[in-house]
């Protein structure tokens, strides 16, 4: 994608010096002396362009105040209109103070940076060591029906032993196929029938599996999976790519996977939908990662499909039943242990793709001290927070004019079609840590990414002098 550089400069305050002049009367030397210790001293600040470009230098400069005041403005940063109508905060680290306040106190569309939320949620109410069990019963009932249920696993995979997904060290199909041909061969089983549960979802629905204000283009252009209880992959067309065409039936294509997997014993077995029969026997299981990789690697590369699953899973987890409406409700009970203020959250999705989720700037913030304190198994999201210019989804940015601040923002990005978000943690130039969640809202375009940086390099190089002009 295209992006155009902006250069943030700091420059030190030119001072006036005022020389000295005869005096020929007690008066004027006394006025002289007045003169030299009442002066004040002024700054420079560079005309900024009208918006970034590769040859434009932008200052976050210090302005003329009083010696004891900040002084470094980001202000012709945060008025290009490459960033439509700005949302953002900065707070100083470790004492909440804001520096900088552009409409951070309202509720609005936080694309990606949901995810942050989302982790956190999830290590209240999960913890980082929970696993995701995905089993495969029998049927005593009907000897030769087998049922594959889904636990809401979408990294368990339908590569083969040795490859690898998306998903490093993803529990495989061929893991539970190997089970199920043991148990088969020791009860001289063939197997005739092969049962899909995936009801565990709000009872698996049309409603439960696309979130109505997302657009199907997510799914078609490879960015989300419908939301059921079994699938495979993400279901990924090509599983090794994070970015790949999801189909409108993953419950089936795990299930001609499974059955694939099974070998000849299930040759001629048919493939059905249901759920799991009472008196089922457990003939086979495997277990998914723990769910901190899931959050490392849901923050780094900004996985929607694991942002929704961990999100149900959150809601399971306290009783509700996994669908969309029950998530907000259930994010809220998470994280009241945090003690933040969460009555004027709008939660629609665990994602961030809906333009319908609404979180102010400083709600982020402040978690992001918690997240920088390392509070309860929140030094997880710290450790998966991308690294500018480094890391993750943020390994392309901070480029050129902004590579000063390489390695010294710790954020989540975000995008959805009406805005570009980045939320996380600045270890400023001046060695002050600083909390930030910035909002690009309304009919931006790519370019946005780049006044983006612009603007938190700006941050990164003020530091605790950082203006509120």
């Amino acid at each position: 994608m295209p992006n155009r550089g902006a250069t943030v400069t700091e420059n030190k305050p030119r001072f006036a010096y005022f020389k000295q002049v005869a005096i020929g009367s007690a008066s004027g030397l006394l006025a002289l002396i007045l003169l030299i210790v009442g002066s004040s001293f002024g700054s420079s600040v560079s005309n900024p362009t009208s918006s970034p470009s590769a040859s434009a230098t932008q200052s976050a400069t210090p302005s003329a105040s009083a010696s004891n005041a900040r002084a470094c403005s980001v202000a012709d940063l945060a008025t290009v209109p490459e960033l439509g109508n700005l949302s953002a905060v900065v707070l100083k680290a470790g004492t909440n103070e804001v520096l900088f306040d552009r409409n951070a106190n309202v509720p609005a569309a936080t694309a990606s940076v949901m995810k942050v939320l989302t982790a956190a949620a999830a290590l209240q109410t999960l913890g980082p060591n929970f696993v995701v069990e995905t089993k495969v019963y029998a049927d005593p009932a009907n000897p030769g029906t087998v049922i594959l249920v889904g636990a809401g696993d979408p990294t368990l995979s339908a590569l083969p032993a040795g490859q690898q997904s998306v998903y490093a060290n993803a529990p495989k199909l061929s893991t539970l196929a190997l089970k199920v041909n043991e148990w088969a061969v020791a009860n001289g089983v063939t197997v005739n029938n092969i049962v899909l549960d995936s009801t565990l979802f709000a009872g698996g629905g049309a409603a439960s599996k696309w979130e109505s204000s997302w657009a199907r283009s997510e799914q078609t252009q490879g960015y989300m999976s419908e939301v059921t209880a079994l699938q495979v992959d993400g279901d990924r067309k090509a599983p090794a790519s994070e970015t790949s065409p999801r189909s409108t039936k993953p419950v089936a294509n795990a299930g001609a996977k499974f059955k694939k997997a099974l070998g000849t014993i299930a040759t001629g077995a048919t493939v059905v939908e249901g759920e799991l029969p009472a008196g089922a026997v457990e003939i086979a299981k495997v277990s998914s990662q723990t769910i901190d990789k899931w959050i490392r690697h849901m923050l780094q590369k900004s996985d929607n499909t694991e942002a929704e699953y961990l999100a149900r899973l959150v809601a399971l987890n306290q009783g509700y039943d996994g669908s969309f409406a029950s998530i907000g409700i259930a994010f809220k009970k998470a994280l009241a242990s945090t003690n933040l203020d969460t009555s004027s959250l709008v939660i629609k999705d665990g994602s961030g793709l809906s333009a319908l989720n609404a979180v102010s700037p400083t709600f982020v913030a402040k978690l992001m001290q918690m997240v920088l304190d390392g509070w309860g198994d929140f030094e997880i999201i710290n450790e998966g927070l991308p690294s500018a210019g480094e890391t993750g989804s943020l390994a392309t940015r901070f480029k050129g004019d902004n590579a000063d601040a390489v390695g010294k923002v710790r954020a989540k990005t975000g995008w959805i079609n009406n805005g570009y978000t980045l939320a996380g943690i600045i270890s400023a130039k001046d060695g002050t840590n600083l909390l930030f969640a910035v909002y690009a809202l309304g009919p931006v375009k790519d370019n946005a990414k780049q006044a983006i940086d612009n603007l938190v390099t700006g941050f990164y190089r003020c530091g605790d002098q950082l203006s509120n002009e």
